[in-house]
């Protein structure tokens, strides 16, 4: 790997399952019908049912879950603030924080860092393992 990525040694992060991540601004987050299949599964209805009820299209093509009107998930437990389909969430939900907007500067990543309490927390990610992260979630973008 180049040396050119400021976070070359590395990055922490442990998620704290707050729910921070899920809420606020508007926004898209993509899934696929294999995803779709893993909710719908874990929820214990029908991928149809899971659709109607979480899901919209996009531009006629790209489907999302769907928010309430202050920007949370629909997927966000109101109680907990935790998501209801955790250990099944999308790609774009279990790649977070390794997202290019949140890389880009190390001031990126500190203002990411003040909005969410697991980065510079837990694990260790090496440039490689965020690399592959921050691939994985371009996919859907």
């Amino acid at each position: 790997m180049s040396s050119e990525f400021w976070y070359k040694e590395g990055l922490r992060f442990g998620c704290k399952v707050c729910g921070r991540c899920c809420c606020g601004e508007p926004g898209y987050v993509w899934v696929t019908t294999e995803e779709i299949n893993r909710m719908a599964k874990k929820l214990g209805i029908s991928a149809i049912q899971f659709e109607q009820a979480f899901v919209w299209t996009v531009r006629g093509r790209k489907r999302s879950l769907r928010e309430f009107s202050n920007g949370d998930c629909v997927l966000l437990n109101e109680k907990s603030r935790g998501c209801k389909v955790y250990e099944d969430r999308p790609v774009q939900c279990r790649t977070w924080p390794f997202w290019q907007q949140n890389l880009n500067s190390q001031k990126s990543w500190e203002k990411t860092a003040k909005f969410c309490p697991g980065c510079n927390q837990g694990k260790i990610y090496s440039l490689e393992e965020i690399e592959e992260q921050k691939n994985r979630n371009n996919f859907f973008l």
